[in-house]
């Protein structure tokens, strides 16, 4: 599970951060608005913790557009406002929950797990495919495709941004926790296995190569 948190905040943010990583959690830290519009834009996640109070606006006007490209995110409402009027506010924008700071931090991962058990699913269904992030599993046509691993999650992240062309580096930041460690090499790499242990198999095309630019999940388009 991957969490996105914009907070202004350096050391609630680190603290935040290292505290997710303990619980398992996958996170990157924004600490504005234009910076979380970056991660938002190459990254999918499964909850945002998002700050009201920020150097270039109000968190709360971002939650329109979170939901706009990913209404299945949960969105968490950080906040120093301890007013009814505040709270109110922030769910009728979309918020999922609303916590007031100071809080407990083990409330906050509970409340977190509620939210991404009770959310909406990620499943991602285009014609006869199905995409199963959440249990890494793959159907076609009710036959399961054995593609596991970073193969998965770059045919994952492709397929959440269809029709969009992505670019090597894109999907390294997107998938890998550190990108400057690795060559985009491993991006041609998962997308040959992608060729290979589903495309070709099943005779469909799933990802094309947009030359110089990227790759784009373009399915369905038959071989």
């Amino acid at each position: 599970m991957r969490i996105l948190i914009i907070e202004d905040e350096v050391t609630l943010s680190k603290t935040l951060s290292d505290g997710l990583k303990e619980f398992g959690y996958q996170s990157d830290v924004a600490e504005n608005i234009s910076d979380g519009r970056y991660f938002l834009d190459i990254r999918n996640y499964d909850l945002v913790l998002l700050d009201w109070m920020l150097p270039d606006g109000n968190g709360v006007d971002l939650i329109g557009e979170i939901k706009s490209k990913a209404p299945k995110t949960a969105i968490i409402i950080l906040s120093a406002r301890d007013d009814k009027e505040s709270e109110i506010e922030a769910l009728r924008s979309g918020a999922d929950d609303y916590i007031k700071k100071p809080f407990d931090f083990e409330i906050l991962v509970v409340r977190i797990e509620a939210k991404l058990r009770f959310g909406g699913s990620n499943i991602i269904e285009i014609d006869d495919l199905i995409i199963n992030p959440e249990e890494e599993k793959i159907l076609y046509k009710g036959v399961e495709v054995e593609l596991k691993g970073k193969p998965f999650e770059v045919l994952t992240h492709l397929a959440m941004h269809k029709d969009q062309i992505v670019s090597k580096e894109q999907l390294l930041d997107a998938i890998w926790e550190e990108p400057e460690l690795v060559t985009p090499n491993v991006i041609e790499v998962a997308i040959n296995q992608i060729r290979q242990k589903m495309d070709k198999p099943l005779g469909i095309t799933t990802i094309e190569t947009v030359r110089r630019r990227g790759y784009r999940f373009c399915f369905p388009k038959k071989v």
